[in-house]
C-alpha cells in the first residue's frame, strides 16, 4: 500500500492560511469599499439613487474632473444620508492611483460624461492595475420613474444644441395646450447644498449664487417664459416638477443619459464634428437608444458633413427617425457688430471639453462681416491657461466663471481686448454680472425645422402612441 502523502506545509503556515480564510469570510459580509469618478453631476445622482442607503457599499470618496474648483470639498452629510454622518470627501481625479491604494478601494464606478471611449478605458486600467473592479451603472439602476410623460433631449457631444431643441419643444407643447417644465442635468459647481433649485425669472438666475455655466443653461429657459428645475437630489427635483407640470422636458448636460426614464428620447448630433457620434461616452449610447435623431446646425455645416453624420447615425441606430434642423442666430444690436472689430465670448463647455474651436457667437459675427480679434494676448490667469489645455480654441474667449476669482479674470480679460464691441455668444447675460466697458451685442439662437416632418410632430406622435399603448 502506497503511503499517504505527507503534508509538508508547517503547522504555523497552515494556521496562518486558516486565519486568512476567516478574514476573507468576514470581509465578504462587510460593505465593499467604492470610489465614484465624477464631475459634480451624475456622480452625485448615482450615489443618491444607488449607494446612499445601500449597506452593500461604503463610498469612501468621489473624484472630480473637467470642472475647476470642485475638488477638495465634501459631499454634505444632509445629502449623503445616515450611513455617512461626516459626508464624503471629494478629491481631484489626478490623485486616483494614490486614493485606490490608501483607501483600499475594491470597486471604481465611472459617473460622468463627454469623454472619449479611450479615456474611460485608461481610467479602467488604472483601477484594474491595483486590483479594483471597474463599473458603469446603467439606466435600469439609475433612472427614476415619473408619473408624468418625459421627453429627454440628449446629445452625442457637448455643444450640439440640446437646450435649443428643448426650448423649441417647450414652445411647441405650450402652443398645444400642455404645461411643461424643463429639468436640467445638474451643475452644482458653485454650491451643492440645495437639493432642489427652481428658476422662473431672470432675477431668479442673476440673483442666485451660481457659476456662469449654470447661468448659461438656466437663463435661456426663463428668458422665454419657461420654468427650469435643477439641484442635487433628483428624487426631490422630480417630485417638485411633477407637482407643477403635466409634462417634463429633460434638458441633458454634456452628452449624459437622462436621470428620469423617458417616454421619448431625442438625441442631437452636431455635423460640425462629424464622425464623433461613435467615439464618445455615453453619447454613443444616446444615439443607439434614441427614438428620434436630430442633425442640428444644418444651416452651418457643409453638405458632405451632414451626409457623413446621417450615415453614422443610421449605422448606429437603423430604427430611429432622423430629422435635420437649423440653429438660427439673431443679434440684438447688429449695428454694433457689422463690419467692426469684435471680441467674441462663447459658452465655456462647447469650446473647452466640447472640442469646438468657436460657436454661435463667432458665426453670427462673421455673417455680419465683423473681424474677430484674437483675445489671447489679453487673457489672464486661468483664462489664459484654458488656451493651453484646449489648443483647438480659436479667436474667441471662453466664458469661464466657476469662482469669484475666475469671474474677475474673465472681466479683466474682456476689458483688456482692443475692440469695438463684445459679442456674447453665451446664453448668459454677462453684462448683468460683469462690468464690461465696451458696447455689447448678445446673440440668441433658435432651433428651426428644415422642411418635411417637424420635430414637434414626431415627438407628439410618439407620445400619443405611448399613451394608447401602441408600439412607437
Amino acid at each position: 500500500m502506497k503511503p499517504a502523502k505527507r503534508d509538508t506545509v508547517p503547522l504555523s503556515r497552515r494556521r496562518e492560511r486558516a486565519g486568512e480564510r476567516e478574514t476573507v469570510l468576514a470581509q465578504s459580509n462587510a460593505p465593499r469599499r467604492a470610489l465614484i469618478l465624477g464631475a459634480a453631476g451624475r456622480d452625485f445622482h448615482d450615489f443618491n439613487v444607488f449607494f446612499r442607503d445601500n449597506p452593500g457599499f461604503l463610498v469612501v470618496a468621489f473624484t472630480a474632473a473637467q470642472i475647476p474648483y470642485i475638488g477638495h470639498r465634501t459631499y454634505p452629510p444632509h445629502l449623503a444620508g445616515a450611513l455617512y454622518p461626516a459626508g464624503i470627501p471629494i478629491f481631484p481625479e489626478e490623485e486616483l492611483p494614490r486614493l485606490l491604494r490608501e483607501l483600499k478601494v475594491q470597486d471604481v464606478f465611472f459617473a460622468y460624461s463627454d469623454v472619449s471611449h479611450a479615456t474611460v478605458m485608461h481610467l479602467a486600467s488604472i483601477a484594474l492595475a491595483v486590483g479594483a473592479s471597474f463599473h458603469l451603472l446603467g439606466p435600469a439602476d439609475t433612472q427614476l420613474v415619473s408619473s408624468r410623460p418625459v421627453v429627454a433631449v440628449l446629445g452625442a457631444r457637448t455643444g450640439t444644441g440640446k437646450s435649443t431643441v428643448t426650448r423649441y419643444l417647450y414652445n411647441a407643447f405650450r402652443a398645444a395646450g400642455r404645461h411643461p417644465v424643463a429639468v436640467r442635468h445638474p451643475m452644482p459647481y458653485g454650491r451643492f447644498d440645495r437639493a432642489v433649485e427652481r428658476y422662473a425669472t431672470p432675477q431668479d438666475v442673476s440673483g442666485a449664487p451660481i457659476t456662469l455655466e449654470e447661468m448659461e443653461e438656466y437663463q435661456q429657459h426663463v428668458d422665454q417664459g419657461g420654468v427650469v428645475y435643477a439641484g442635487v437630489d433628483y428624487g426631490e427635483v422630480l417630485r417638485a416638477a411633477e407637482a407643477e407640470a403635466d409634462l417634463i422636458l429633460w434638458d441633458g448636460g454634456n452628452n449624459d443619459m437622462a436621470f428620469f426614464r423617458p417616454d421619448v428620447v431625442v438625441t442631437v448630433a452636431d455635423p460640425l464634428r462629424p464622425g464623433q457620434e461613435a467615439a464618445y461616452f455615453p453619447g454613443e449610447a444616446n444615439v443607439r437608444g434614441a427614438d428620434i435623431l436630430v442633425v442640428n446646425k444644418a444651416n452651418a455645416a457643409e453638405a458632405a458633413a451632414i451626409s457623413a453624420t446621417v450615415a453614422t447615425l443610421r449605422d448606429l441606430n437603423p430604427n430611429a427617425e432622423i430629422l435635420l434642423m437649423d440653429s438660427v442666430e439673431k443679434v440684438d444690436h447688429p449695428e454694433r457688430v457689422r463690419g467692426k472689430r469684435v471680441l467674441v465670448v462663447e459658452d465655456g463647455p462647447s469650446v473647452t471639453h466640447g472640442g469646438l474651436p468657436d460657436a454661435v457667437g463667432a458665426r453670427a459675427a462673421r455673417l455680419l462681416g465683423a473681424e474677430l480679434v484674437d483675445p489671447r494676448p489679453w487673457a489672464e490667469g486661468s483664462i489664459r491657461e484654458a488656451y493651453e489645455r484646449h489648443p483647438q480654441l480659436g479667436r474667441v474667449l471662453p466664458a469661464l466663471g466657476y469662482s469669484r476669482e475666475q469671474r474677475m479674470e474673465l472681466e479683466r480679460s474682456i476689458n483688456g481686448v482692443e475692440c469695438d464691441c463684445v459679442v456674447l455668444g453665451t446664453p448668459a447675460d454677462l453684462a448683468q454680472v460683469l462690468r464690461i466697458e465696451k458696447p455689447v451685442a448678445r446673440v440668441r439662437f433658435e432651433a428651426e425645422d428644415r422642411g418635411g416632418s417637424t420635430l414637434a410632430e414626431a415627438v407628439m406622435a410618439r407620445l400619443e402612441k405611448r399613451a394608447t399603448g401602441e408600439p412607437s
